[in-house]
């Protein structure tokens, strides 16, 4: 399981070749995985300023992502493959310190001398979760070429397991900055009830019936376009300028600061060689595009968050070339 004639493939085709070529072919080839989301987040920011496609079109089709399509994908990356809590155990473990390790720089960002005072309390709460939370989509592509079968496994492991985490934390600094119910807010969030679904229906041995998989795949699948799209539809490039301190800290966690923590993850755990390889992938992935739909439905600058969505799309090709190219 934990060693994919992909890995072997990808390293061996660059054996021989000169370092500076060996990035490059990376970089190309994160590029065009990078590429489709950037494109299709740019198209919705065309369409919703250029076109009679106006926000009062995005607003709908961003409750439809948010309540329906994202909840479907969710819960059919979590049981697709089935989990092996044994097996995996040293994939958990590492996927949940690194998480445990991003959601806690997020939270301490206000709180850090020379940016105590100068982050707005209200942004960073709808933000925080872009330092920690990462594109499944792409992580599955990806972990699937350089690691086979046995990536895609992997990377269901850390989606398992990191999913609710990410979902929970990502909840309660907006519930707790709104002085709404923390439990009352997980209760009604849709993302949330559909992975808490999700993971007790893979531990319990169940999956989606055969017949109904096409059905449920097309639905889910139609949420990463949908929700991209949305994201630069609701895009407000001037917040960025507004947040420069928040923005930059954030997107230093997510592209810099996690791939250490999994290097650091690899070492200490003596992770075998796909493993730390699905490992650095996830810690540099871009952050989600439902980063966006989650912040905007429950009241937040989605503007903003969907700007930072852009931003992460990019910088995912400079941090995936520095996990794989040099810490690996």
């Amino acid at each position: 399981m934990l060693q994919g004639p992909g890995l072997q493939a990808a390293v061996g085709s660059h054996q021989g070749q000169p370092g500076h070529r060996r990035r490059d072919t990376r970089q190309v080839e994160f590029a065009r995985l990078l590429f489709p989301d950037f494109s299709l987040i740019a198209c919705g920011f065309l369409l919703c300023r250029y076109t009679a496609l106006d926000r009062s079109v995005w607003e709908k089709v961003d409750s439809l992502v948010y309540y329906f399509l994202f909840p479907v994908l969710l819960f059919q990356s979590i049981v697709r493959s089935p989990l092996d809590l044994g097996e995996a155990s040293s994939m958990m473990a590492a996927g949940l310190l690194l998480g445990m390790a991003g959601i806690g720089l997020a939270y301490l960002l206000p709180y850090l001398p020379g940016l105590r005072g100068r982050i707005d309390p209200r942004e960073h709460a709808g933000a925080a979760q872009v330092a920690f939370r990462f594109n499944s989509y792409i992580a599955l592509a990806l972990s699937e070429r350089l690691a086979g079968a046995a990536g895609v496994q992997l990377i269901a492991v850390l989606i398992g397991v990191c999913v609710p985490l990410f979902n929970v934390a990502a909840v309660w600094p907006m519930a707790r900055h709104a002085q709404t119910g923390f439990l009352a807010a997980l209760v009604r969030n849709p993302l949330i009830i559909a992975t808490a679904v999700g993971l007790t229906a893979n531990l319990a041995g169940l999956a989606v019936p055969g017949w109904l998989e096409p059905t449920v795949a097309r639905i889910g699948g139609s949420s990463i376009p949908l929700g991209l799209m949305a994201a630069g539809a609701g895009m407000r490039l001037g917040s960025l300028a507004r947040s420069k301190l928040l923005t930059v800290s954030l997107l230093a966690i997510r592209h810099a600061a996690n791939p250490l923590v999994a290097w650091s993850l690899v070492r200490l755990l003596r992770l075998e060689p796909a493993q730390a390889s699905v490992l650095l992938i996830f810690s540099a992935m871009p952050t989600a595009a439902s980063c966006y739909v989650l912040t905007s439905r429950m009241g937040y600058n989605g503007g903003y968050v969907a700007g930072l969505v852009t931003l992460s799309t990019v910088l995912g090709i400079a941090s995936l070339s520095f996990a794989l190219g040099v810490l690996r």
